[in-house]
Order: C-alpha cells, then structure tokens, then sequence
C-alpha cells in the first residue's frame, strides 16, 4: 500500500514538515514518487517512521538516530553496531525511568500528606444527624 505526503502523516503523527526534515536530515529515504512526482510512502516506511517516533520519545539524539539509520542502510553488516547503540539507548532510558519513578514516589509521599493534612484540619460539621426514635 502507498500513501501520500499527508497520509503518511496523519498516520506517523508527525507533520509533513517533519517528514520533510526526516527526509532531508537523512533519517527516512527518499520515498518513491507517484506518477505526478509527489512523495509516496509505503507501509515499510511508516514502520520505520513508528520506530523513530518510539527514539524520539526515549530522548534519543538526532545525531544518533543519524547514526542509526545510516547503518542501517549500509545493511546487515553493521547490525552489531546497531544493536550497541540500541542497548546504550535502553540503559540510558532505564536510568530515566528510575529517575522517574523516584520523582513520583516523592509527588505521591507529598500527595498523601496533603491528604492527611485535610482530614486533620477538616472541621466537624456543624450539625449532627439523630434519628428519631417513635
């Protein structure tokens, strides 16, 4: 299946400037072009696309996903440096999770003393309910 430049889009979740950009930065190919010239994307290059969104999102570089995708055109044989700079990238994004997690752990102590807070300084209600008795 082919797509054009806006359907791509609208697919990846990216804009049509940034597919521009991906493609002028060297990130993407150059998508094969329809009988009118204009961009056609396959169903390949949105996978492709996905993943980079996914190392984009991690916080990887621009420069290394450069990297990446210059090696992953040069084929197979540059799979183990790939695969290095994948693993570099998971303990770099594991760091941050952990960061992360610490960050929500303090949010949620601060959270709950709050809570604690409130209910201690709740006033009773002005009024008491009794139930009357026949």
């Amino acid at each position: 299946m082919s797509y054009p430049i806006a359907q791509a889009a609208e697919k990846s979740g990216l804009s049509t400037d940034t597919l521009r950009y991906y493609e002028r930065i060297g990130l993407i190919d150059r998508p094969a072009r329809d009988s009118n010239g204009r961009r056609s994307y396959s169903d390949d290059d949105l996978a492709w696309l996905e993943f980079l969104t996914k190392l984009r999102t991690t916080g990887m570089p621009i420069r290394l996903m450069r990297e990446y995708a210059r090696l992953r055109r040069a084929g197979s044989s540059t799979a183990s440096r790939r695969k290095q700079i994948l693993v570099e990238h998971r303990q770099q994004v594991l760091a941050r999770i952990a960061e992360l997690e610490a960050c929500v752990d303090v949010l949620d102590y601060k959270i709950d003393n709050y809570e604690r807070l409130a209910c201690e300084t709740a006033e009773p209600p002005t009024h008491v309910y009794q139930e009357k008795t026949a």
